[in-house]
């Protein structure tokens, strides 16, 4: 089970959205082999090479964070250039690392590359049903198991709401509020700030890592055009 299930919108709406997890069993009684830190750097050296969207440590958190400033303008600007480095670099404890991906042939073969690899790690995919069987066939491995998301009560898919909560559930630890989500709408359909602008500062205030910003960016265009 992973928070990322209950990230919101049609099995349509994750063309562009693949999560890739590494969890280390808790203890080599658990049944972990070998040094898990290593092998969790190791999954998330891999995972740079193919381009993700975000790399996510779960404790220290993923390509954008948190401005110490305690302006309004800290959010825009020049901070909000990604660093890899800055996740790679602050891994100190094996935990729940991610990697995400915004197209569907970088997350297929990076699947791949970590089932060659073997690293020992327990690996689950978050997408739609059919791309994360589709990343498990392109690996050549069967499918383990299935969680599902049961959704939310009385939220529909004509909500007035319905862009914010596909923003706000990109956090799975619910660190983006909906009233967050609805002023960047706002910002964007008032031309304040770019589609871009406005999904890279929500990103920043996601603990572990996983929001996707190419998805958001997507979902605030279409807010600000009108789509439904």
């Amino acid at each position: 089970m992973t928070n990322t299930l209950h990230r919101y919108g049609t099995a349509e709406s994750f063309v562009d959205d693949y999560i890739v997890f590494s969890l280390p069993a808790k203890s080599k009684a658990a049944g972990q082999k070998g040094d898990a830190l290593a092998a969790q750097k190791r999954f998330m050296e891999l995972a740079a090479e193919y381009k993700p969207v975000s790399l996510g440590d779960a404790l220290k958190g993923g390509v954008l964070r948190p401005t110490k400033s305690t302006s309004i303008f800290g959010h825009w600007g020049k901070r909000n250039k990604p660093s890899f480095k800055a996740v790679l670099d602050g891994m100190t404890k094996a935990g729940t690392m991610a990697a995400v991906f915004d197209n569907r042939a970088a997350a297929e073969a990076f699947v791949k590359r970590i089932k060659d690899e073997d690293l020992g790690l327990s690996v689950n995919i978050s997408s739609s049903i059919e791309n994360a069987k589709n990343c498990c066939k392109a690996a050549g491995i069967p499918r383990h198991s299935i969680a599902y998301s049961l959704g939310f009560e009385q939220v529909g898919d004509n909500v007035p709401s319905k862009q914010a909560v596909m923003l706000s559930t990109m956090c799975g630890h619910g660190m983006l509020s909906i009233n967050f989500a609805q002023k960047m709408i706002s910002f964007v359909r008032e031309n304040r700030r770019s589609p871009d602008e406005a999904a890279h500062a929500m990103s920043r205030f996601c603990s572990c890592g996983i929001f996707n910003t190419t998805r958001a960016r997507r979902i605030l265009e279409e807010a600000r055009i009108g789509v439904k």
